[in-house]
């Protein structure tokens, strides 16, 4: 089973197309402030009484080792200008002084003499390593790193941070042929037997750690984090998933918020059902503007690939590899390349083979977005997407919802709509832990302006969101920005007035006018 992934466009685009590394010279540790409104708010901070909710010195006061990164697995090592160290942290934040886990962290100090701070990265998912996209992502972000120490982590259940893997490579491989759109008594017995015993891997995985991994528990290690590494106010980077951390954060400690940029922001006020639909939405809106791009009916087009993908349902097509794809790995394959314009002509080409009978293309595709690696090992990004994710949902939909619902998801995406609508009900089926809220709280009175980018064509955090995170952060504090393009987030993503924009918010403190719009 695979929930459609809230992750950032660069890293949808690294799959797509040739990845590059980050580049540039270490720096030194200048600890020069800022101007503009945003440094003035970070100058007033610094007077702040310490928080009732400050952890204890013994964590306050740890000193990082950092050190050379190393090669994570089926990678290079980053270049010389990266180092990594371990942040220790409480398991249970309700127990500050109690047992500790480590979380990997990754840093790149700045290159000028003008040092403002750290930049705290995170791309989204949840689920996504900081420690390994970092580096591919400094490149985008090298101007910013004139002025500040570029930071990333691997949030706890991540990656190198207590990863959490819930079930084997040959299990994973077996569960992709569960129908994730089931048509019978007998698939669905078999749909919620697989999510059934999903959670129950991850909790013989992650034992006690399960109940710790939420947004709430990584928001507080974020500002652990900014206490380690010596920032008055935390200057913060959220993409996708990374704008609800963002805004939990600045619910938190709203006093604490220096700059903070949410790019491809999730709607606050959507609940499990609310963010399907939102995806339903934002997926076949991108289909139909890739379909315009080739010329043909977005209505005619949409139908020709839902008949493919029901006809996959009935007989799934061979492939090179001798492995059959099925319909829930084709969808998948679509999904992918529309996180990124760059990924449209591998769309074409594969749904091009599906119709003559060959799956390799969207296998490929589904691959990619699975992190199936040429060995047959896959990686656990989607393991901790949905432990993240279902401890900070308290919803869980019954298969009676479930199947009134559905009619309602196919009209909105007769691709989409029935595989989102049968992941509410599945995604967290009989999950072993309960989950800790129906939305998010993200309201941040007293905040520095937060800048919310959004993008009129971005599949997997419709534009919609970001206004209404604005809305929910409250008067004065979000500041909107939209950018009519493609592809998921926008940022780096070929727009002059976005990217001029962001860095002369991040580098100078210069807000814009709310409701700004880069076209």
């Amino acid at each position: 089973m695979l929930r459609v992934l809230r992750w950032t466009a660069g890293v949808a685009a690294a799959l797509l197309v040739a990845g590059c590394g980050g580049g540039g010279s270490g720096g030194g540790p200048d600890e020069s402030k800022g101007t503009g409104p945003a440094g003035r708010h970070d100058e007033a901070s610094t007077t702040a009484a310490p928080s009732a909710a400050d952890p204890p010195s013994s964590l306050t006061s740890q000193r990082l080792q950092w050190r050379r990164c190393g090669a994570a697995e089926d990678s290079t090592a980053p270049g010389d200008e990266w180092r990594c160290a371990t942040l220790k942290a409480p398991l249970d934040w309700s127990k500050p002084g109690g047992a500790t886990i480590g979380l990997a962290l990754i840093r790149a100090r700045a290159t000028g003499n003008h040092r403002i701070g750290s930049l705290v990265f995170d791309f989204g998912g949840p689920g996504g390593s900081g420690v390994s996209t970092m580096p591919y992502y400094g490149a985008l972000a090298s101007g910013l790193r004139e002025r500040y120490d570029l930071v990333s982590f691997d949030p706890r259940g991540v990656g190198a941070s207590e990863g959490v893997r819930c079930r084997g490579d040959r299990e994973t491989e077996a569960a992709e042929a569960v129908d994730a759109t089931p048509d019978d008594p007998a698939e669905e017995k078999a749909y919620f037997q697989d999510a059934a015993d999903f959670g129950k891997g991850c909790e013989r995985a992650a034992g006690r750690l399960l109940a710790h991994i939420s947004t709430t528990d990584t928001a507080r290690d974020m500002d652990l984090l900014r206490h380690v590494l010596g920032d008055r106010t935390m200057h913060y980077f959220g993409i996708s998933y990374g704008t609800e951390l963002g805004g939990v954060y600045a619910h938190l400690f709203p006093r604490r918020v220096g700059r903070m940029i949410l790019d491809a922001v999730v709607d606050p006020t959507a609940d499990t059902v609310g963010h399907a639909k939102n995806q339903a939405r934002g997926f076949q809106r991108a289909l139909e503007d890739y379909l315009r791009s080739t010329g043909q009916d977005p209505e005619r087009g949409t139908r020709r690939i839902a008949a493919l993908l029901k006809g996959i349902d009935a007989r799934p097509l061979p492939t090179a590899s001798g492995r059959k794809l099925t319909q829930t790995l084709a969808l998948t394959g679509v999904i992918l390349p529309l996180y990124s314009e760059a990924g449209w002509p591998r769309l074409t080409e594969a749904l091009k083979s599906a119709g003559q009978g060959d799956g390799s293309g969207l296998l490929a595709l589904a691959d990619q977005y699975n992190e199936r690696r040429s060995s047959g090992r896959y990686g656990t990004r989607s393991h901790a997407q949905r432990a993240i994710s279902c401890l900070d949902d308290k919803q869980r939909p019954t298969l009676a919802r479930t199947k009134r619902l559905l009619p309602e998801f196919e009209r909105i995406s007769p691709v989409f709509g029935d595989y989102l609508g049968w992941d509410t009900a599945g995604w967290c089926h009989d999950w072993p832990v309960a989950g800790q809220y129906d939305t998010p709280r993200v309201s941040a009175p007293g905040a520095a302006p937060i800048l919310l980018v959004g993008n009129t064509g971005d599949p997997a955090t419709p534009y919609e969101g970001a206004r209404r995170m604005a809305d929910e952060l409250g008067e004065g504090v979000g500041v909107e920005l939209t950018w009519k393009g493609e592809g998921h987030g926008a940022y780096g993503n070929g727009s002059e007035c976005v990217d001029s924009t962001v860095n002369a918010y991040l580098l100078d403190g210069t807000v814009p006018k709310d409701g700004k719009v880069c076209s």
